[in-house]
């Protein structure tokens, strides 16, 4: 099988030139580059995209942004990402952020220096590009999954979290609960906004509200949906129903409700959002509004592989449904 050290000697230049041109095909001469694809091509050398790539100046890669790995969520968008990567041939580098915006700009420099094609962001920050960018502005190649901006022309993919929070909150009132508790996402996240929103639009339907006491924060991990309910029941205000922004604070507070020697949901009803793996097999089994995770993944692939086709026009933008799924950590409230 052709090796690079074949190339170089075939093309007549140093191997250290057709790793460059490999890599960087933008620091090498059109006529040196055209010696090496031919070389390529002539040798079969494998991956046969890699010929493909130096024509193209692509380096076939993308760079999924994401703040953590922890999170179910994450993981089953990541999955929907590779499997459409998978099949087109392009590479994946996972870039974990943890929410901090410089090492989210230093992801970025490598699209900006060709070590990546583009950049799929599924993460509270936006880089720095992004910011104050005009919004008749060309698209730069970054896909927003899940988080987006207002008047951006950037291509996105998301779920309409509004209405799903609203109807979690709407089965919560249907169910006959009026004294409604809440563990919200953090503050500065546009999914987290607008869910507190959809809460809150669901529970005006049935003339319902959520007085802000009846609000904990949490940052959608295990351990804020624990301390979030902790901190409610402290707060001494009996409610019979806990709305949560993600299934992850909701099996945090079953957790917490039960150390009290509380039931779910004989006593307290929890539901959470996102329907991850582990939520059908909670004790109880979790009532959450399931959305189609990995099918996002998947369509930010797609939105990315697109990009080149209609850069210049206008943002598409792909909204997915969503579904109540309704299990055992949710009833009616008990008389009395």
């Amino acid at each position: 099988m052709a090796n690079i050290k074949d190339i170089a000697a075939k093309a007549g230049v140093s191997i250290a030139t057709v790793s460059r041109a490999l890599r960087q095909p933008n620091l090498v001469k059109e006529k040196t580059a055209q010696r090496i694809e031919a070389a390529i091509r002539d040798l079969d050398y494998k991956p046969n995209m890699l010929a493909a790539s130096l024509r193209r100046q692509k380096a076939d890669a993308v760079i999924i942004a994401v703040p953590d790995i922890a999170n179910p969520f994450t993981a089953a968008f990541v999955q929907g990402v590779e499997n459409v990567a998978r099949d087109s041939g392009t590479k994946v580098l996972l870039a974990i952020t943890e929410g901090r915006e410089d090492l989210l700009d230093s992801h970025y420099e490598m699209v900006a220096g060709k070590q990546a094609d583009g950049m799929i962001l599924l993460d509270l920050q936006l880089p720095g590009v992004l910011r104050d960018r005009p919004a008749d502005a060309a698209p730069l190649p970054i896909v927003l999954a899940c988080e987006y901006q207002d008047g951006s022309n950037q291509p996105r993919v998301r779920v309409n979290d509004l209405e799903a929070a609203a109807d979690a909150a709407m089965h919560i009132a249907q169910l006959g609960h009026t004294r409604i508790a809440c563990i919200s996402g953090p503050a500065n996240q546009r999914m987290s906004r607008d869910r507190q929103r959809g809460f809150r639009l669901g529970l005006r339907r049935f003339g319902l509200d959520l007085p802000e006491p009846m609000v904990a924060g949490g940052d959608y991990s295990l351990l804020s949906g624990v301390e979030g309910a902790r901190c409610l029941l402290d707060r001494g205000e009996p409610f019979t129903a806990l709305l949560c922004e993600n299934d992850e604070m909701a099996l945090g507070a079953i957790h917490a409700i039960a150390a009290r020697g509380l039931r779910v949901p004989q006593d307290i009803s929890v539901i959470g959002i996102d329907d991850f793996r582990f939520s059908e097999f909670s004790n109880p089994a979790l009532t959450t509004v399931a959305l189609p995770t990995t099918l996002i993944g998947e369509q930010a692939m797609r939105l990315m592989l697109d990009f080149g086709l209609d850069a210049d026009g206008a943002c598409r933008e792909v909204i997915l449904p969503h579904q109540l799924v309704v299990r055992e950590s949710t009833a009616r409230p008990t008389e009395g």
